[in-house]
């Protein structure tokens, strides 16, 4: 990951950090383990650069991905002797493009309210996931999708090198206000038929999203048909959103309204499990994981959802073995965890 200052005014919102740094001022600051090596004192937004490696059977076609299929006359190669007598055995040319780089705008510190301005690690694992799926699957081809909690809206933006139409969601006007400058500077990444939308979704507000018929209001409000779109969304991605009990509660019922409505919807949240030490438990425990646990309940568990539940969600936890690391910059460690989460309905749970 290369790092430069960038020239914009400050930005900024989402999970608790793991390296502290004392604030001059009343909060102190939060550093994801991604930012490593940033200069932590420097006040102003990052440029950071962020690579991702291809597959070497794996082409970027303006707007897929296709992998190279070698036919037999390709495969075939002839073999003789250089000057020296030695075997001099043809290769195939080497890659010029073996990779890709997104240009991430990000703050190098935060306060925990506003950790949505940093690149945390769960994001790069669902980024791994995401382009796993595009390189292996059409999956993902011509979808809508909604990301939940966006941040700097690395993984939408990823998703949008195949997809529809795509939401990168958050809440405050600091943060999204970032999260479009990173669209503005990935803007050669992203097919020109691609449509990025940066929305503002509180998960604490009423539903449905605050909107506005008038183009030239605030640019982060819905209007109707953006909103009808949303409902045509297949799929949803989140990473580190679970850090707070009172934010789980709220995305939760977010997602309730969501996966409730329209088409079916799968979600795919990234997460890190982060211990404390609780008074109550007189142990290190991950009460953030707990509180997200007590939402979703295992695939393989076959009770009934009782009347009244709130467990009305099924998940899966992935074998994130199975999931190259596409990005070079990052070690993911034993806490990071990747879940494929469903909604039951109603009826399925008759």
């Amino acid at each position: 990951m290369k790092s430069q200052p960038s020239p914009a005014p400050e930005t900024a919102s989402s999970p608790a950090g793991i390296h502290k740094e004392e604030e001059e001022e009343e909060e102190e600051d939060v550093m994801s383990e991604i930012h490593i090596g940033c200069p932590s004192k420097f006040t102003g937004p990052f440029i950071s650069h962020f690579s991702f490696s291809l597959p070497h059977d794996v082409d970027y076609l303006g707007s897929k991905y296709e992998y190279q299929v070698l036919d037999d006359s390709q495969q075939r190669q002839e073999v003789s002797l250089d000057d020296d007598g030695d075997l001099a055995v043809p290769r195939r040319n080497k890659r010029s493009e073996n990779k890709f780089v997104v240009a991430i705008q990000h703050n190098i510190t935060s306060s925990i309210p506003k950790v949505g301005l940093q690149v945390w690690r769960a994001a790069l694992v669902l980024s791994d996931f995401v382009l796993h799926k595009m390189f292996t699957s059409t999956e993902f081809d011509g979808i809508v999708a909604l990301e939940l909690g966006a941040g700097t809206g690395l993984v939408g933006m990823l998703l949008a090198r195949v997809a529809k139409t795509v939401f990168l969601t958050d809440h405050g006007v600091e943060i999204l206000e970032n999260c479009a400058s990173n669209v503005h500077l990935n803007s050669a990444l992203i097919p020109s038929k691609a449509s990025v939308y940066v929305r503002e979704l509180d998960w604490k507000a009423p539903w449905p999203p605050q909107q506005s018929n008038y183009p030239s209001g605030h640019s982060y409000v819905w209007n109707l048909s953006e909103l009808e779109e949303l409902e045509r969304a297949s799929l949803l991605v989140a990473a580190d959103v679970i850090y707070s009990d009172d934010l789980t509660d709220a995305l939760f019922t977010t997602l309730e309204r969501l996966m409730s409505r329209g088409l079916n919807k799968v979600l795919y949240l990234a997460l890190e499990k982060r211990y404390n030490f609780s008074v109550d438990d007189l142990d290190v425990v991950a009460n953030g994981y707990s509180r997200f646990r007590s939402y979703v309940r295992d695939e393989n568990e076959h009770d009934k959802i009782p009347n009244g539940s709130s467990r009305a969600f099924i998940g899966t936890r992935m074998d994130l073995t199975k999931i190259p690391q596409y990005a070079n910059e990052y070690i993911r460690g034993q806490d990071v965890e990747l879940w494929q989460i469903k909604y039951a309905r109603e009826e399925e749970n008759l």
